[in-house]
């Protein structure tokens, strides 16, 4: 794959052009995938005229309730014009355009600037006034036994695209759970999709196709819940396509990847992008079960199943064992359907010592599961059967009762909601420090993830399974891909009153106003960045970090890349990093953050990070600095305070960080500078962190 199509044809005869070229990047940026032998590639890479040859990788698809929690409800003020105005492009699974959550009704015609197209196919006949664009990309051919749509068969993209825009209903729910209004952060903004991932993968080629269409097409926002390991921007189609996407004035949000609680796993961490993590919101799912002695348990999960019966027989995956005619390393325990006997499980509900094994019960005819939680998590799984997930400490009576009971029984009711703490880290959430530009912290910041209910498709039964006979209009997921679209909807309602503002200004007002984790995990700002959005105060940030695209190419030139790899990023030659006003400080970009990663474990702390704010509020305000540090870390700022006459003035200040070693088993000092004018407060997170020796 290359950023400059010429070069295929001067390589290869014109037959040969024609039949390895793929696909031609051309609205947007210069580029085609093509299909070549890895000779071939090498040949192609050292061509005049090609600054970039790399292989397609495949990346993975990473309410009722969140947008109330986070403080933007239905009464909160908006700015409706300019609202309705704004296009967001989501690159996913597609979109079910017969979800109530896309209906038109109310909504006038597409903006004037959309430039864009509605491919129609297989039940998805038409766009409409809300959903005024859809393109499909299938560059693999992965469709090639059907015709292809941007109709979505999996739910992933209807789920993402409702919680950006999706117009607003009442009484939504899965099978009466989290019953309330769904709608959208920005309901008034229209939406087009870009169908860039076939079943749960997404090719480099197609993710390119869609970034370059949606750019040229003329949206404001991309959303993209698509992850993979994180490889130098210049092998990265999310950071080559969210570059150009900021050159045009686009915000790009990603998700920061599914990989958490480890640290070094977060995704997407490219500094233009914005980059989401994902916390819990102050409500849950659990399910209850009793026991034949009527103890009674709380598990997770989301069960739609109600009862027919008191109580139904109980076993175990050990109990029900196959006696001896186990086949390789099938678990009975772990309820491997090779190793379980369909008459001991049949009309029973099955206790087994890991998870997902509900597919393999229903398909032994068991009425039920209750399945041990090997790792920590948040979410709440929908299961085939009734069924919830328990913690060991439950797990262990339950085994002592089956094991101890004559005709042991148990009967599970249907879910229901809790009131919990929040916001809190989603466990699973990948965490910095990132790999690839070790002093941009990332991730930015936080949104909502976990148990999220939006629009869902009538393609796909709830688990995705042939056997399960549950289709519903709303689902409940998880995952950083369910963050993402609440901060490309904050992002794009920050805009709404504040259009002139660039991608990295909207950014910065998102995360200096952020709020901080109520739960604080020990990897602090690894896991949540700048903290939760909070989309109402970011209206009003005060003071912004904004970046030009100059600066961004200043960044790449410290960061180590030269002419050739700028150009491989940006798909243009032009930029000569001797000519190049060299960035200052230690990480060399006005990033609303500071950050660095100390390369020697066992030296003392020394950092400076030149900083420059914009004031964008009316009239004139004095900002004084105040700095919150642990013991053996020393924050100054020059100057300590910050005097403007107007809006759209800018002042220059420079942190100094100092400190002696880390202590034995300290890797992590967490510090906050926060400026304070009379009516803002702008928090900009300090982090030191360092690899502790194994």
């Amino acid at each position: 794959m290359g950023p400059v199509s010429d070069g295929l044809d001067s390589y290869v005869s014109e037959n040969k052009a024609r039949e390895s070229k793929i696909h031609s990047y051309g609205r947007s940026f210069n580029g085609f995938a093509a299909r070549l032998l890895p000779h071939e590639a090498a040949k192609l890479s050292n061509v005049e005229g090609v600054v970039s040859v790399f292989p397609s990788r495949k990346h993975r698809v990473v309410t009722t309730r969140s947008w109330n929690f986070l403080g933007l409800n239905r009464r909160s003020k908006r700015n409706l014009k300019i609202e309705s105005n704004i296009i967001v492009a989501v690159l996913d699974t597609g979109i079910w355009i017969n979800s109530p959550s896309f209906s038109d009704e109310g909504y006038g015609p597409p903006p004037a600037k959309w430039k864009g197209r509605c491919v129609t196919g297989p039940n998805f006949t038409a766009c409409n006034n809300k959903v005024i664009g859809a393109n499909y990309f299938d560059l693999d051919n992965v469709s090639q036994f059907t015709e292809p749509s941007v109709a979505d068969t999996e739910g992933h993209g209807s789920h993402t695209a409702s919680t950006v825009a999706g117009s607003a209903v009442e009484g939504a729910s899965l099978y009466g759970l989290g019953k309330g209004t769904a709608r959208g952060g920005v309901p008034s903004a229209r939406i087009a999709v870009y169908k860039v991932c076939w079943s749960i993968f997404c090719s480099d080629m197609d993710v390119l196709a869609g970034f370059d269409e949606a750019i040229a097409d003329g949206v404001d926002f991309i959303s993209v819940s698509i992850g993979s390991v994180a490889v130098d921007f210049f092998r990265d189609s999310h950071a080559i396509g969210a570059f150009h996407a900021m050159k045009k004035g686009i915000l790009t949000s990603c998700a920061a990847g599914n990989d958490g609680p480890e640290l070094s796993t977060v995704e997407n961490v490219a500094p233009w992008i914005m980059t989401v993590a994902a916390t819990g919101i102050d409500r849950r799912f659990v399910t209850a079960f009793k026991l034949g002695n009527d103890k009674k348990f709380t598990g997770f999960s989301i069960n739609t199943f109600s009862p027919r019966n008191q109580k139904y027989s109980l076993t175990s995956g050990a109990k029900a064992s196959n006696n001896g005619t186990i086949l390789g390393n099938a678990s009975a325990s772990a309820c491997d359907v090779d190793a379980l006997s369909q008459s001991k499980v049949k009309g029973r509900i099955v206790y087994c010592l890991t998870t997902f094994t509900d597919y393999n019960i229903e398909s032994l005819g068991g009425t039920g599961i209750i399945e041990l939680l090997e790792e920590q998590t948040d979410s709440s799984p929908i299961l085939l059967l009734p069924g919830a997930v328990i913690p060991p400490v439950s797990g262990k009576y339950i085994d002592l009762y089956i094991n101890s009971t004559k005709d042991p029984r148990a009967i599970i009711y249907k879910s229901k909601t809790v009131k919990i703490a929040a916001p809190f880290v989603a466990s699973f959430s990948s965490r910095g420090p990132q790999l690839i530009s070790p002093n941009i912290l990332k991730p930015d910041l936080a949104a909502p993830g976990i148990d999220i209910l939006a629009a869902y498709t009538k393609l796909s039964s709830l688990t995705g399974k042939i056997a399960d006979s549950r289709y519903s209009l709303f689902s409940v997921m998880a995952g950083t891909s369910m963050a993402c679209p609440h901060a490309t909807a904050a992002a794009a309602y920050v805009k709404s009153f504040h259009p002139d503002w660039s991608p990295a200004a909207v950014k910065s007002a998102l995360m200096t106003t952020a709020t901080p984790m109520k739960i604080k995990s020990e990897d602090a700002e690894f896991g949540s960045g700048a903290g939760q959005i909070n989309p109402t105060k970011a209206v009003h940030p005060g003071l912004v970090y904004d970046i030009s695209l100059n600066s961004y190419i200043s960044f790449l030139c410290k960061e180590g890349y030269n002419s050739t790899t700028i150009g491989l990023l940006v798909g243009s030659k032009e930029y000569n990093c001797s000519k190049i006003k060299p960035a200052q400080g230690t990480d060399g970009l006005n990033y609303p953050t500071m950050h660095k990663q100390l390369s020697d474990p066992g030296s003392a702390i020394t950092a400076v990070f030149y900083r420059t704010v914009t004031h964008v509020e009316h009239g004139a305000s004095v900002y004084r600095a105040n700095i919150s540090s642990p013991v053996g870390l020393s924050v100054k700022v020059f100057p300590d305070s910050l005097d403007f006459a107007k809006a759209g003035e800018r002042k220059t200040f420079k942190v100094v960080v100092k400190g002696e070693a880390m202590r034995d088993g300290t890797r992590i000092l967490s510090a906050l500078l926060e400026w304070k004018g009379s009516k803002h407060v702008v928090r900009s997170n300090i982090l030191i962190y360092r690899q502790l020796l194994m």
